[in-house]
Parts: structure tokens; C-alpha cells; sequence
């Protein structure tokens, strides 16, 4: 593991770990909060749909609408969670909490492109027949997305 104590070393130690350190560190803060609530907030009411709730609104119409903002998020987060790190990339290498967040994310892409992959069709019919096991997959990205979140929360605590 030194060569990963010493790779995060060395991005702290660069330019973009010194631009992240400064007057840019909150606002990165902010729009990786604003890119987490895009992700989550559109994975999140879409899975709610796939799950069940809120039946009177399409789930075709909904997922079309919401997954480029879903997307936009993650690409949000991801390119401001990059200068976060880079402004604290010793101690974030080190933590447990975010590790296990940053599996979880891996996680979470894994089970969007499965479902995408296997129930991307269906939509338009989900509305009649929706699909158990797609539902269970909406319910565990629902479940990973959280805790995503929260674990993004906690790392400052832990």
C-alpha cells in the first residue's frame, strides 16, 4: 500500500491538490453537493417509480426525462470529487469511509448499466408488467445511491 500512500502524496502535492486547497475547495464543495442531488435526486425518484410508487406517472416518460439529469450529476460529482481529493488525497486514501464509498459508486454504475442493459426495452411496458427482479435492482440502486451519499457525509466525521 505505498505505492498508493505515496501516488495520493504526490497528487495533494500537485498543482490541482494546491488549486483544490484553495478558494476553489468550497466551491468544489458545492457543486459536488449540486452534482450529488442531480444523481441522487433523479436515480432516486426514478427507482421509487420502477419500485412501484407513484403509478399514475409514466415510468418510460420519467426515466427519459430524468436520466440525463441523473447523468449529469455523476458527471458533476465525478469531476469536482477529483479536486476534492486532490486537496486532502492523503488522508482520503487512507480513510475506510471512503474507500467503501468509492466501491459503492463502482457498485452503483454496475447496477445502472446491468439495468439499462436488461430492462432498458421494457419500459414502456413496465407501467403493466412490471418486472420483479427489475424492481429489485431499482430498490438496491435506491439502497446504494444512499449510501453513497451518506458515506460522502461521514468521511469528515470518521
Amino acid at each position: 500500500m505505498d505505492w498508493l500512500a505515496e501516488g495520493a502524496a504526490a497528487v495533494q502535492a500537485s498543482d490541482l491538490g494546491a488549486w483544490a486547497r484553495g478558494p476553489a475547495y468550497a466551491w468544489l464543495n458545492v457543486l459536488h453537493l449540486l452534482g450529488l442531488v442531480l444523481l441522487v435526486g433523479g436515480i432516486g425518484v426514478l427507482d421509487l417509480r420502477l419500485c412501484g410508487l407513484g403509478q399514475a406517472i409514466p415510468t418510460a416518460a420519467l426515466a427519459r426525462f430524468l436520466t440525463p439529469l441523473a447523468v449529469a450529476g455523476l458527471l458533476i460529482a465525478a469531476l469536482t470529487g477529483i479536486g476534492l481529493f486532490a486537496a486532502d488525497a492523503a488522508s482520503l486514501a487512507a480513510s475506510n469511509t471512503f474507500r467503501w464509498k468509492l466501491a459503492l459508486v463502482a457498485l452503483g454504475l454496475a447496477n445502472a448499466l446491468a439495468f439499462r442493459l436488461a430492462w432498458r426495452k421494457q419500459l414502456d411496458g413496465w407501467d403493466e408488467r412490471p418486472s420483479l427482479a427489475g424492481r429489485a435492482v431499482a430498490a438496491a440502486s435506491l439502497a446504494i445511491w444512499l449510501s453513497v451519499a451518506t458515506l460522502g457525509r461521514m468521511i469528515a466525521y470518521t
